[in-house]
């Protein structure tokens, strides 16, 4: 990419996504680089794993070996180098294999004969064949075993790659024979399996059209995406994945022109396939079958999409139609424009297929707690809030029923998880304690900062719009200035004194009230300013920039980017005097940001509760007793409200 001078820094347009107008800023002082546009940026490495889509190891490795660096690895084990040995030979076995198939279907007369003439009956171009490797496997149920061994492959990789099984003989015994192959490749491009499919003359009377890898050391077929090395700079370039259940709709689609699309090895999606999407995205849709086992797919995959804090949509294609055939007829804008139309939320799925037409009263019940279920997973409360709130109205059940029944679902996954990962405590936390105030969340273990002892397990707080802004402005200020002190001399609670950093404070103050934030991620950042304030050479923004999680270096380089870049002329050296006051002026300003902040994160807090408590008291009837303790609850938290609107009144931003 080409870059301009711009001040200090360098300017071009932005390698992510489409613009005329520059707005990729380089830092060489700071090492970074951030869009103004769509917000990427990051570090070297951060921007290599962008670009290249690929691990962090992997970008660590590519940039020590493009400016001749040394890694110095731990060193392996005897069985460590076993092991990994045994994994790349193989990754190699493998890709012998996948030339080996593809050699046989554009050169041997059954390939092109029988092979090709399949796909082409499918209407895939020769270009797309090539893209995804597909080959043909000849009848001759020997014919591999001898050419790898003429080849000098062992006959234990052969075997434990799937690519033959051993008979009673000890013979090896080609396991794809008269079939066509789809290679299936993880995200750095090497082959880990294959699934082998019969052909259509002889799919009459057989059970199992398709044959896969068994698992192996470098195949588990719940762990893999069938294109996704081809799909996914697309998936980052658009934002979004379409999830479909063949390869077959994946080949087509690409054809068609929409590039991200995978498919799972099967209908039902896993927890480590969609953990591996939402490394690049937030967004699924799930374009699956018009019938049962499709239905029961999607069903099935919403929740897990769910819980892991992505969204997903679901669309149903028209006239029987499934992606591949519905592809194959329409162009890529078509297909697109079908889907913007057509798609749904989960809720209005699963209200179509659970409960459209059916009348009887437990069925009805069932659905309708499957719904809830589903909301329930949902990790965003204002989004979860609205979903109960329009499943209300759809469904025609008052909310404070449906909440009840989330209430149930939730606590029910609390006491089989007991500590639970940090998203299902945040899932879990922000659940009945957000909605109903009843039911505790997850404790949360941390080490207090310095100087503060005794703090009581603290709970994340409900958020809005405006709570995420200022979780995310406190977040700036720790990443910015963690390192600096604005409170010295402070007496602690065991009697010592103390001096607190800006991270400090904001820790003590938030867990004082029992409050964390929201996103785990803002939490952790908290938690390693924390830890590391002691330290004399600790600069927060230096150290989270160059943060070895990837999601925290991202964040830091976009909180601390400056649009703008002044070019400032060299002054004269400040005298002491000077030079001591601008110290107490910069500590005065980040003490007053700090505690304005912290307040105004107490404050709308306290808001939230409030208009969940005015939730609660309009649901309660005939319960004078709770609607007594509501009330009392209701004057004691606008007293804290006014309380903390006059403090915010006496402090000023500057």
């Amino acid at each position: 990419m080409s870059l301009k001078r711009a001040g200090a820094n360098y300017k071009g347009l932005c390698p992510f996504h489409n613009e005329k107008t520059p707005s990729f800023i380089v830092s060489p002082a700071r090492g970074t680089c951030h869009c103004f546009g769509c917000g990427k940026g990051g570090n070297a490495i951060s921007f290599l794993m962008e670009m290249e889509q690929i691990t962090y190891p992997e970008a660590l490795r590519r940039l020590a070996a493009k400016y001749h660096i040394e890694i110095r690895e731990r060193e392996l084990t005897d069985s460590e180098k076993e092991e990994q040995s045994r994994r790349e030979s193989m990754f190699i076995v493998n890709e012998w294999a996948t030339g080996y198939f593809e050699d046989l279907l554009h050169h041997h007369a059954d390939g092109v004969a029988i092979g090709m003439q399949y796909y082409r009956s499918r209407g895939f171009r020769d270009d797309i064949i090539r893209k995804f490797h597909l080959g043909y496997d000849v009848t001759d149920r020997h014919a591999l075993a001898r050419e790898a061994k003429k080849k000098g492959y062992q006959r234990e990789f052969v075997r434990q790659v799937g690519l033959c099984y051993e008979n009673d003989r000890g013979e090896l015994i080609d396991r794809y024979s008269g079939r066509v192959i789809f290679p299936w490749m993880n995200s750095a491009g090497k082959v880990v399996g294959f699934s082998a499919r019969v052909l259509d003359q002889r799919t009459k009377g057989v059970e199992q059209k398709y044959v896969n890898s068994p698992d192996s050391d470098i195949f588990h077929k719940d762990h893999e995406l069938y294109g996704f090395y081809q799909a996914k700079q697309a998936i980052n370039r658009e934002g979004m994945a379409f999830i479909v259940e063949g390869q077959a709709d994946v080949i087509s689609m690409h054809q068609c022109g929409i590039e991200n699309v995978v498919a799972g090895s099967g209908t039902a999606l896993s927890p480590h396939q969609i953990h591996l999407l939402h490394r690049f995205v937030n967004d699924l849709t799930l374009i699956y079958d018009d019938d049962a086992a499709g239905h029961h797919a999607a069903l099935e995959g919403i929740d897990k999409v769910l819980a892991e804090g992505m969204n997903v949509r679901i669309v149903v294609l028209p006239d029987g139609d499934d992606p591949d055939s519905y592809s194959r007829k329409h162009t890529a804008a078509d297909f697109r424009k079908y889907v913007e139309e057509h798609q749904t939320d989960f809720i209005q799925y699963k209200t179509q297929v659970l409960l459209q037409g059916v009348t009887d009263p437990q069925q009805r019940a069932a659905g309708v707690s499957s719904i809830v279920r589903s909301i329930s997973q949902v990790q965003n409360p204002i989004l979860r809030d609205t979903y109960l709130h329009d499943s209300a109205r759809q469904l025609g059940y008052t909310e404070a029923v449906l909440i009840n029944q989330m209430n149930n679902f939730i606590r029910e996954r609390q006491g089989s998880r007991g500590y639970a990962s940090p998203s299902a405590q945040q899932s879990a936390a922000s659940g009945p304690s957000a909605v109903t105030g009843g039911g505790q969340p997850a404790p949360v273990k941390a080490d207090a900062p310095a100087g503060v002892t005794g703090t009581p397990a603290a709970k994340p707080a409900a958020t809005d719009t405006a709570m995420t802004n200022v979780e995310m402005m406190l977040a700036q200020l720790i990443i910015r200035h963690g390192e600096w002190v604005i409170f010295s001399n402070v007496e602690g609670d065991d009697g010592q004194v103390y001096d607190l950093t800006v991270a400090q404070y904001v820790y003590y103050m938030l867990h004082n009230d029992e409050l964390q934030f929201h996103d785990a991620l803002l939490n952790q950042i908290l938690l390693e300013a924390v830890e590391h304030s002691g330290e004399e050479n600790f600069k927060a923004e230096s150290y989270f920039i160059g943060h070895s999680n990837i999601e925290i270096s991202r964040l830091a380089v976009r909180l601390t980017a400056d649009p703008f870049h002044v070019h400032q002329k060299e002054s004269e050296p400040l005298n002491e005097a000077d030079a001591r006051q601008r110290l107490v002026t910069k500590t005065e300003d980040l003490r007053n940001r700090a505690t304005h902040l912290v307040l105004d994160y107490r404050m709308k807090y306290v808001e939230g509760q409030l208009r969940q408590l005015q939730a609660q008291i309009r649901g309660v009837r005939d319960d004078k007793e709770e609607l007594m303790r509501l009330m009392k609850q209701y004057s004691d938290m606008q007293h804290i409200r006014n309380e903390l609107a006059k403090q915010l009144g006496s402090n000023i931003m500057v």
